[in-house]
C-alpha cells in the first residue's frame, strides 16, 4: 500500500518521469515548428539523481514508472539508465513511451529486462505523407517498422494515437481496423494545449464522445474492464486480437482515480499535468537535501495534489504555454 495518500483518498503509486526535453521530432501539436528552447544539459536531472528520486519514491510506494522525453532515446546511454533501474526491487512494471524512430536496435536488449513491460509508441497517422506533415520529419517507413517488429515482440505494445481536427480524423476506423489481426492496443488521446506556443488550436477538439461515436459508425464494439487508474476507457471488437481505448486528456473524466505525479526532465514536480509545477526537487537534492527530507517533501507534495485538472488549470500563474517536450509526453 502507498504512503503517498493524498486528501481526496487517492494513492499515488505511478510516477511519469521525462529523462529529456529534446526530441527528433517535431509535431505540429507538441511544439512550434522551430522547435523549443532546449535547457542547457547542466539543468537536467542527471541519472544518477533520477535512480534516487524513484529509489525514494518505491520506498513510499511506487511501483510503477513510465519513462518519456521528448524522446527518450535521444538521451546518451538510456539503455544504461534502464538498466540501472532494473536493480530497483521494489520497482515492479517499467514503461517507456517512444516516437519509434530511435527505438528499433534496442527491441532485444528491452526484452531481456524484465520489468520493461509495455512499450507505448506514438504514430499519428498511417500514411507517410501525412505523418511527414504532422511531425515535419520524413521517417514514417522506419517508425512503421518498428511497428511490426514490436507486434511481434514479447513486449506488450500500445499505439498512441493523438487526434487532430482536419488531420487524421478520417483514419480512426484504420487504427481500430489494425486490431483485427495485431494484438496491440490503439489508444486515441484527445489533443491536448501544450504545443509550446502559448496559444490554443482553433480547430475543434474531437472529444471522447466524438471519437467513440466515430468508431460506432464502422465498428460494432464492447466496453471491457480496465483497472480503477486506467487513463483509457477501452473497448475490444468481437474476433480482433486487440483492442482500443480513448484518453479523455482534455476533458479530463479520468481524474477522480488518478494514481500519478509527473517529474520533468529539470526535476519539477508536477502533481497534475495541467499544473504549472510545485516544486524543483533538482536544486533540493543539489542544496544537499538528505532522502529523508525527500520522503517528507514526497509526503507533503502529494497533500496539495489538485482534485482534478481543471482546478490544477485554473491555479496555474499564467496560461498554458509549455510543450508537451518539456513535461513529459
Amino acid at each position: 500500500m502507498s504512503m503517498l495518500t493524498d486528501t481526496f483518498g487517492r494513492q499515488i503509486n505511478y510516477v511519469r518521469l521525462a529523462v529529456t526535453d529534446r526530441c527528433n521530432l517535431r509535431c505540429q501539436y507538441c511544439m512550434p515548428a522551430h522547435g523549443i528552447d532546449i535547457v542547457p544539459r547542466k539543468e537536467l536531472l542527471t541519472y544518477k539523481e533520477m535512480y534516487r528520486i524513484i529509489r525514494v519514491l518505491t520506498e513510499l510506494g511506487v511501483n510503477k514508472i513510465r519513462l518519456t522525453g521528448g524522446e527518450p532515446f535521444v538521451r546518451k546511454d538510456f539503455i544504461g539508465f534502464l538498466e540501472m533501474l532494473s536493480f530497483n526491487d521494489l520497482l515492479d512494471d517499467i514503461n517507456i513511451t517512444t516516437n519509434g524512430a530511435l527505438i528499433v536496435n534496442h527491441i532485444e536488449t528491452l526484452e531481456q529486462l524484465p520489468k520493461v513491460k509495455n512499450i507505448n509508441l506514438s504514430i499519428d497517422s498511417l500514411q507517410r505523407e501525412k505523418f511527414a506533415i504532422i511531425t515535419r520529419r520524413d521517417v514514417f517507413p522506419g517508425v512503421y517498422d518498428t511497428f511490426l517488429k514490436l507486434e511481434q515482440s514479447k513486449l506488450n505494445l500500445k499505439l498512441n494515437v493523438v487526434v487532430q481536427s482536419g488531420f487524421n480524423t478520417d483514419e480512426l476506423v484504420d487504427f481500430v481496423a489494425l486490431t483485427k489481426d495485431k494484438n496491440v492496443s490503439v489508444r486515441f488521446i484527445e489533443e491536448m494545449p501544450f504545443n509550446g506556443k502559448g496559444q490554443r488550436n482553433t480547430e475543434e477538439k474531437w472529444s471522447f464522445t466524438k471519437i467513440l461515436q466515430t468508431i460506432a459508425q464502422e465498428f460494432d464494439f464492447k466496453e471491457i474492464p480496465s483497472e480503477k487508474s486506467s487513463t483509457s476507457k477501452n473497448y475490444k471488437v468481437a474476433n480482433h486480437k486487440g483492442s482500443f481505448g480513448i484518453i479523455p486528456a482534455f476533458t479530463r473524466t479520468i481524474c477522480n482515480d488518478c494514481n500519478r505525479i509527473r517529474i520533468t526532465p529539470t526535476g519539477t514536480f508536477k502533481n497534475c499535468l495541467f499544473d504549472d509545477g510545485v516544486f524543483n526537487l533538482r536544486d533540493f537534492i543539489r542544496d544537499g537535501a538528505s532522502n529523508d527530507d525527500l520522503k517528507e517533501l514526497f509526503l507533503k507534495l502529494i497533500k496539495e495534489k489538485p482534485e482534478n485538472g481543471f482546478i490544477a488549470e485554473a491555479n496555474r500563474k499564467g496560461n498554458v504555454s509549455e510543450s508537451m517536450s518539456t513535461i513529459g509526453g
